[in-house]
């Protein structure tokens, strides 16, 4: 499929005022534990996905509104959160951003992360490199976890994960230059893709959460693997690890590090590691 970028970024662009509308923001309906939508969430997938739908006829809409109803991985498609970042957006934290990647042959093919409280705009085409406001980015260059600034997700759905969570971050923290947490694993990855952080990592995103964002780092010379090192499944949740490419392995062992110490009775014992 030809995706035309120019268009495709236009149109997002297109959905500024809902992001802006308090009354829009404010609407909101409790999906789960410290999962919300608002009425904001809803007008811009619905507006994208109509747009989209008379543009592109004929390919897949796949949205967080809507979830993963009636869709086939084997056809393209395209992956949508309206709003990454809704619990900032409510807050009016002004970190909240939409993510659109376009889904073929098992790969992202083409993502943009729109923030419209900056007014970056983040895209990416397989092959064609990563772009901000259209000027090429590229991940850092830092070498060791010792000298890199981490950015980390709590997975805030899913509270029986904190232990084990806080006690990565707890090493991560011990043994990088310091850490982050935004509330968008979209812009995390965006600003991991540009530069701004050196690494990343989520347990149990969905594909909507960090299918354009893997992408820009793709493009942006950097590497995004679940925590075992394997490909990402953009057909189901995922555990997400995304680095420079060069503190990859060095963040990957402290993660197998807490998960090895938690298998054996949560005994975290450096030296027989």
């Amino acid at each position: 499929m030809n995706i035309c970028m120019e268009q495709v970024i236009e149109l997002v662009h297109s959905v500024k005022p809902f992001f802006m509308d308090r009354a829009m923001s404010h609407d909101v309906t409790v999906k789960g534990l410290a999962d919300f939508v608002t009425r904001a969430d809803t007008s811009v997938q619905s507006r994208l996905f109509g747009e989209l739908s008379k543009q592109y006829p004929g390919i897949q809409l796949m949205g967080e509104e809507d979830h993963m109803q009636a869709v086939d991985f084997s056809k393209p498609m395209w992956i949508l959160d309206p709003i990454d970042g809704t619990t900032n957006l409510i807050y009016s934290y002004c970190h909240s951003a939409v993510s659109l990647g376009y889904y073929e042959n098992k790969k992202i093919g083409a993502a943009v992360i729109y923030n419209p409280f900056t007014e970056e705009t983040f895209h990416a085409v397989r092959g064609q490199g990563a772009f901000l406001n259209g000027r090429r980015i590229r991940v850092t260059q830092k070498a060791a976890l010792k000298d890199s600034l981490i950015a980390i997700g709590t997975s805030p759905y899913d509270k029986e994960m904190t232990e084990d969570n806080f006690r990565v971050f707890k090493e991560i923290f011990r043994r990088s230059l310091d850490i982050r947490r935004s509330g968008s694993a979209a812009l995390d990855l965006a600003y991991l893709a540009c530069g701004r952080v050196d690494g990343f990592l989520e347990r149990n995103l969905k594909p909507w959460d960090f299918s354009a964002g893997a992408l820009l780092v793709e493009e942006a010379g950097g590497q995004v693997t679940d925590y075992s090192l394997m490909p990402l499944d953009y057909s189901k949740n995922q555990d997400i690890l995304a680095s420079n490419g060069k503190i990859h392995d060095e963040l990957q062992k402290e993660v197998r590090f807490v998960q090895n110490g938690l298998d054996s009775g949560g005994d975290l014992n450096r030296s027989t590691y």
